[in-house]
């Protein structure tokens, strides 16, 4: 039998084939657009996300090089010298496309960090090991270039046990927000693990009473604030200055529910002071809502999974789905232990050994590593996703125990936007449509991620394909992001743009915008894929019709053949299956990674060719 891991490699081969093919055939058909003669491309080219794999981790020993090269010329004392280094600062921060994490001093090894052991001893240390009054005058000098350059600087952690260290956060503030870094976070977790409330913290900045006070202000229907119970998609969005504080409301710790609900910030103004946002995509935990959770986990394209677990409670119910959905998406997992200050010590301790096993289980294979200190927050938040580890927090929305570190933790997640593996600007557009809303006076507005190209206001565009396969021709009027107006956007961005004469029903979600051509794209009713069936009650067979999640696209789909000799595919069978959409024709393109799910049976896959 096949196992998940194996088959989830091989989805990604054939992804990055197929994502290669498609980019390189994009360019050539853009050169002949434009009449120029087509550049030639290698025959020995690398896949796109194996050079982007080997460029970071290139970038990572660069960017250690180039932070020792600038410590010896500020220790040296000479003019020259301090030039040289601020030039140099003033590099690094445009290479790390204004945002890096500055290390002075020796690192411990990760191993030990991670696993809570005492930092003693002189083994395994990487990195310069410098003094106590070196790391000060280095801390006061990188400050004083940065803010030269017009960057801010924050001191994030400093030690002055063992060996002298420190780590600061260089901050360039983004000239517009059209270009401010997003990270997308998606918060799942069982019904009352509390996910609601701890986005308002974390958002709102004051604490909870124990009664749901926090989370008043970001439900979006009456019936979600009478039973506390999400039932929709919330969007919410935590800006982080310069100076890498969090953007809060100056009534943070307000008592009165309808202060909290009328006097938070808009989110024009969280953007225009951010030098970063991470936008929390708050998903239900109700059973009955799993399709609209299944929704935004695959239509959002999360960096990362939050994953709630209340420690009374424990690992139960939809938490255990929502995990092994995560795990199916190959998306990285943070998991936050909530209520820890009304769980008794006995229940809590068995929540946590319960969390361990699920994490370090065959299925999951990861490792736990429980954040204790601010150092250890610092260098899970840029080696969680490539190192298959999965951080786990202890909170009390209540207390504030915990918080500090989760809002560190979001502060430096690495934006994914700048992914040339997932986005590239210089491809055709691309934008699948998420959200669809008919706003008075504007007209119909759609929401959704830029997965290719880039776009400005008053561009022609097609918009597409509607239940017989056509596209038909809009003009963007204007464009937001993040409730702020933007003329322009590029690959990995969620903007909304306001359409032009196109009415509320023609639209839905999973359509695309693309740019105008003589060739609109493809609209396709039927497609083959490959399919690992991770669970089923009794068999599957031919005409047997499921809900298929594939990127921003919903719809019914219907088996229409398969290659299993049998004729039939069991839990744990692998098969390429032939699927056809039941209502109308969709744009899915090669090498895209399906789900599909009816009542308790869940499949995985990748779509491997285009019928008609």
């Amino acid at each position: 039998m096949p196992t998940l891991r194996d088959f989830q490699n091989e989805m990604e081969e054939i992804h990055d084939r197929e994502l290669t093919k498609q980019r390189t055939q994009a360019l050539i058909d853009m050169d002949k657009e434009n009449k120029r003669p087509p550049k030639p491309v290698p025959a020995e080219t690398k896949t796109e996300v194996e050079a982007a794999s080997s460029e970071s981790v290139g970038d990572d020993h660069d960017f250690e090089g180039m932070q020792l090269e600038i410590q010896t010329q500020l220790l040296s004392g000479a003019e020259p010298d301090h030039d040289r280094a601020k030039d140099a600062l003033a590099q690094l921060l445009t290479r790390a496309r204004g945002e890096c994490v500055f290390r002075i001093g020796s690192r411990p090894p990760n191993i030990k960090l991670f696993a809570g052991e005492p930092l003693d001893g002189e083994s395994g240390w990487s990195g310069v090991s410098r003094t106590l009054q070196e790391v000060e005058k280095l801390c006061k000098d990188v400050t004083a270039c940065v803010e030269e350059v017009g960057g801010k600087v924050s001191v994030l952690h400093k030690s002055d046990t063992v060996q002298p260290r420190a780590a600061l956060l260089l901050r360039l503030p983004p000239p517009n927000v059209a270009l401010t870094p997003e990270v997308r976070v998606a918060v799942v977790g069982n019904v009352d693990s509390g996910k609601s409330t701890t986005l308002g913290v974390l958002t709102r900045g004051g604490l909870d009473d124990g009664r749901g006070r926090a989370r008043v202000g970001l439900f979006r229907h009456k019936h979600e604030i009478e039973t506390g119970r999400t039932s929709s998609v919330g969007m919410e969005i935590l800006g982080f200055a310069p100076d890498g504080s969090p953007i809060l409301p100056k009534t943070a710790n307000s008592m009165d529910l309808d202060t909290i609900r009328r006097e938070k910030l808009g989110w024009e103004e969280i953007s225009v002071q951010a030098a970063k946002i991470v936008s929390f995509i708050d998903l239900a935990g109700h059973e009955k809502y799993l399709k609209t959770t299944l929704y935004g986990l695959t239509s959002g394209a999360p960096a990362c999974v939050m994953l709630m677990v209340g420690g009374n409670a424990g690992l139960i119910g939809m938490s255990k789905e929502h995990l092994a959905i995560s795990l199916a998406l190959n998306v990285p997992v943070v998991v936050c232990i909530t209520k820890v200050d009304m769980t008794p010590p006995n229940i809590l301790a068995e929540t946590i050994k319960q969390v361990v096993k699920v994490l370090k289980s065959p299925g999951c294979r990861k490792t736990p590593v429980f954040v204790k200190s601010t150092e250890m927050a610092i260098e899970l938040s840029q080696v969680f996703a490539n190192e298959r580890l999965c951080p786990i927090f202890q909170l009390s929305n209540v207390t504030g125990e915990g918080l500090d570190f989760v809002r560190l933790f979001l502060n430096l997640l690495p934006s994914d936007e700048q992914d040339s593996s997932k986005f590239m600007n210089d491809q055709p557009l691309e934008y699948s449509v998420t959200d669809v809303w008919s706003v008075p006076y504007v007209g119909t507005v759609v929401n959704g991620i830029l997965n290719g190209g880039t776009v400005k206001t008053g561009e022609q565009v097609l918009l597409g394909p509607d239940s017989n396969g056509n596209y038909q021709s809009t003009v963007i009027k204007s464009m937001q992001r993040k409730r702020a107006p933007v003329t322009t956007a590029d690959a990995g961005q969620c903007v909304s743009f306001a359409l032009k004469r196109v009415r509320r029903q023609a639209v839905r979600k999973g359509m695309v915008i693309v740019h105008k051509t003589e060739t609109p794209p493809r609209a396709i009713r039927r497609f083959e894929g490959q399919v690992l069936i991770l669970y089923h009650n009794t068999t599957l067979q031919k005409n047997y019709q499921a809900m298929l999640h594939c990127g921003a696209i919903r719809q019914t789909v219907r088996i229409t053949d398969m290659d299993h000799p049998q004729g039939i595919l069991r839990t744990g069978d692998r098969a390429t299956v032939k699927f056809e959409f039941i209502s109308h024709p969709e744009f899915v393109k090669e090498g895209m990674k399906l789900l599909f799910r009816e009542g308790k049976t869940k499949g995985l896959g990748v779509i491997t060719r285009l019928l008609d």
